[in-house]
C-alpha cells in the first residue's frame, strides 16, 4: 500500500509539479505576503499646537504643523526623526531640549485632564517654563495631547519598546525590533500659514458725567485676551478673566449711580475691553492712535483724571498699585492712592496695599503692564494687581484656569494653585469700587471716614454675578487668534457693555503689510492618527522567513524519494527476531 501510494505522489509531483506547486507552495507565501498587517488607526485624538506667531519682525514658537513620523519616548537611545512622547510629569526643559538636540520629527506632549491629579510642584516648573519654550522659535512640531486610556496606552507600549533599545544584547534588540508593535502618528491638517486681515476687536463704552462740558475722565482698562503655550489651551481665568469680570461688575454699579440725579456725579467714566493685550496690548495702542491723533472729539483729548487698568485680581490677599511715576500730591491719581490705603485699612485689614514703581523700558520687547501704553503717551495710569511683578508665570499659562482642579475642557473645584477666589474677587472689586466712589465724589474733602461704605444692600457687588462671568469667559479660550470680530466673546461682551452703558463701539487693528507688528498662524488644533505599524525591519525578517520557507518546499520536492525513503524505514515495524 505505502508502495502505491509512493508511486501516485511521485507521479502527482512529476507530472503537474507547476500547478501543485501554485497551490501548495506559492498560496500560502502570497496570502502571508497581501495579509493585512496590523496597521489601522489605533486611535484618533484631537491635538494643540504651540504658539506660531510674530511680533515685532521676531519670531515665536513652533513653525512647522506636518507630523507624520514613528513614535519614541526619551528613553529611546535614537529620537532622531521620531515623534517624542512625553508626559507632563516627566517633562522637563532639559529633555525638551535633547529632543530638539537630536533632530526629532516632532514632540507630543500629553496634559492630565484633571489637573488636580499632578503635584503643585510640578505645575508650578511648567508654567515657569512656558516662556521659555516659546523664547526661541523651532522648526519642530510641538504639539499638547489631553490623556485618556487608549493615548496612555499607545504612551507605555511606546516607552517599552524605546526601553529596549538600550538592550545590551544586539539578539534582543533584534527579536524585539521584530516583534513590537510601533505607532505612526500623523496628522490630517496643512502646513500652518500666516492668517492675512486678522482683525483685533476691542469695546468702549461710557457714562456721562453732569456739571459742565469740560469734565474729567476716568478711564478703567482690562484687556480679554488669555494667553499660554498653547492657544487652544489658554483659558485665561486669572488673567485677565477676574480683570474683565470685574470691569463689567464696576459698569453695573456705577452705572446705577449715574442713573440718578441725586448721585450722577461730576465725572465722565469711559470703560475700555482692549484687545491684544499678550501682544504687546496692540489694542489699547491703537486706540490711543485713534482718540489722540485721528479724532477732534474724544474724552481722551479732554481733561483725563487718571488711567485705572485691572490685571488678575481674582486671588491673593495682597493688592499692588503698578505705576511708572510716582503720582503727585494732591493729583487725581494720589487721592486715589490714598483712597485705596484708607479702605483697604479700615474695610479690608488682611488686604496689603502697596505701591510698586518701575519705569518703562522701551528697549524691552514688550511692555510690562498696560498702564505703560498710555505713560508713553503722557496719560496718568497705573494698574492694580494682585501680583507684585509682571514676570509673574501666571500671566500666560495654560495652568491658569478657573480652578486646579479643572479639567481642560470643563471646570471643577480646587484650593491651590492658580486659580480665581470668588470671595477674594468679590472682595477686591468692592474695595476698588469703594476707593473710585470716593474719589468720584470728593468724600475725602468732605471728611468722610474710611469706615464708610456706599456700596451695601441693594449696590452691593453681586458674587453670583461675577461667578457666572468667570465661568462663562473659562469656557472657552480667548487667545487672540481666536477670537476675531465674528466670535461669540466679543459679541457676548459688547452686549454686557450694552447693558450698562452709553455709546458702546468697536474699535479694530490690523496689522500693517507692509511692515505688520503681529502676524498670527492657522493649523493651531488638528486630528492626529496613532496608526498601529510593524517596523521596517519586521519587513525583512518576514521576507528571509518566506524565502527560507520557498527554499525548503523546493527541496523537499526535488528530494522527495530520498525524504520518503527516510520516512519508511522510520515508520517500518520492526521485524522480532528469535
Amino acid at each position: 500500500m505505502f508502495e502505491e501510494a509512493s508511486e501516485v505522489f511521485d507521479n502527482m509531483f512529476k507530472s503537474s509539479f507547476p500547478l501543485t506547486l501554485t497551490f501548495i507552495v506559492f498560496l500560502p507565501a502570497v496570502l502571508i505576503l497581501v495579509s493585512p498587517l496590523p496597521a489601522d488607526a489605533a486611535h484618533e485624538f484631537t491635538v494643540y499646537r504651540m504658539q506660531q506667531y510674530d511680533l515685532q519682525g521676531q519670531n515665536y514658537g513652533s513653525r512647522n504643523a506636518i507630523l507624520n513620523t514613528e513614535a519614541r519616548t526619551m528613553e529611546a537611545e535614537v529620537l532622531s526623526r521620531r515623534c517624542v512622547m512625553m508626559r507632563l510629569a516627566d517633562f522637563s526643559y532639559e529633555k525638551y531640549q535633547k529632543a530638539l538636540r537630536q533632530s526629532a520629527g516632532a514632540v507630543v506632549i500629553i496634559l492630565p485632564k484633571n489637573m488636580s491629579t499632578m503635584p503643585q510642584d510640578i505645575v508650578q516648573q511648567f508654567m515657569e517654563l512656558e516662556p521659555e519654550l516659546l523664547a526661541t522659535e523651532t522648526i519642530v512640531p510641538v504639539y499638547f495631547a489631553l490623556e485618556d486610556d487608549e493615548l496612555l496606552s499607545i504612551y507605555s507600549q511606546t516607552q517599552a519598546s524605546s526601553s529596549s533599545q538600550g538592550s545590551s544584547s544586539a539578539a534582543e534588540v533584534l527579536l524585539h525590533s521584530a516583534t513590537a508593535n510601533g505607532f505612526q502618528m500623523v496628522t490630517s491638517g496643512a502646513q500652518s500659514k500666516a492668517v492675512s486681515d486678522w482683525a483685533i476687536t476691542s469695546l468702549e463704552g461710557r457714562l456721562g458725567g453732569v456739571g459742565g462740558e469740560d469734565l474729567p475722565t476716568i478711564v478703567v482698562v482690562a484687556h480679554y485676551d488669555s494667553f499660554g503655550v498653547a492657544p487652544w489651551l489658554s483659558y485665561g481665568a486669572d488673567s485677565n478673566g477676574s480683570g474683565v469680570a470685574m470691569l463689567l461688575e464696576l459698569a453695573r454699579l456705577f452705572s446705577r449711580l449715574y442713573s440718578h440725579k441725586r448721585t450722577h456725579a461730576g465725572y465722565n467714566l469711559l470703560f475700555f475691553l482692549s484687545g491684544g493685550g499678550k501682544f504687546n496690548y496692540q489694542g489699547t495702542k491703537r486706540w490711543l492712535e485713534d482718540n489722540l491723533d485721528h479724532t477732534e472729539s474724544s474724552l481722551l483729548q479732554d481733561n483725563v483724571a487718571f488711567v485705572l487698568c485691572l490685571d488678575t485680581l481674582g486671588n491673593g490677599d495682597n493688592l499692588y498699585l503698578h505705576v511708572s511715576k510716582p503720582p503727585k500730591e494732591g493729583s487725581p491719581q494720589h487721592t486715589l492712592l490714598k483712597e485705596l490705603q484708607t479702605v483697604a485699612a479700615d474695610q479690608y485689614p488682611e488686604v496689603k496695599f502697596s505701591m510698586v514703581h518701575k519705569k518703562i523700558n522701551l528697549a524691552d520687547d514688550t511692555l510690562a503692564w498696560e498702564h505703560e501704553r498710555f505713560g508713553i503717551r503722557r496719560l496718568p495710569a497705573f494698574t492694580l494687581s494682585h501680583l507684585e511683578s509682571h514676570r509673574s508665570a501666571t500671566r500666560n499659562s495654560i495652568m491658569d484656569m478657573r480652578s486646579v482642579s479643572s479639567s481642560l475642557d470643563g471646570a471643577g473645584e480646587a484650593t491651590a494653585g492658580p486659580h480665581v477666589d470668588l470671595k477674594k474677587l468679590s472682595r477686591n472689586t468692592k474695595l476698588i469700587a469703594e476707593a473710585l466712589a470716593r474719589v468720584i465724589y470728593n468724600l475725602t474733602e468732605k471728611g468722610t471716614n474710611g469706615d464708610l461704605e456706599i456700596f451695601t444692600e441693594q449696590m452691593q457687588v453681586q458674587e453670583e454675578q461675577l461667578a457666572s462671568l468667570v465661568d462663562w469667559l473659562t469656557t472657552q479660550p480667548r487667545a487672540a487668534q481666536l477670537v476675531d470680530k465674528d466670535s461669540a466673546v466679543v459679541s457676548t461682551l459688547e452686549y454686557y457693555l450694552g447693558r450698562y452703558l452709553k455709546d458702546v463701539k468697536r474699535h479694530f487693528v490690523r496689522a500693517d503689510k507692509r511692515d505688520p507688528e503681529f502676524v498670527f498662524y492657522d493649523q493651531l488644533k488638528q486630528t492626529m492618527n496613532a496608526y498601529r505599524v510593524k517596523p521596517a525591519i519586521f519587513d525583512l525578517l518576514l521576507a528571509l522567513c518566506i524565502a527560507a520557507y520557498l527554499g525548503l518546499v523546493y527541496l523537499a520536492v526535488q528530494n522527495f524519494g530520498f525524504l520518503y525513503g527516510i520516512l519508511r524505514r522510520v515508520t517500518a515495524p520492526r521485524v522480532k527476531q528469535h
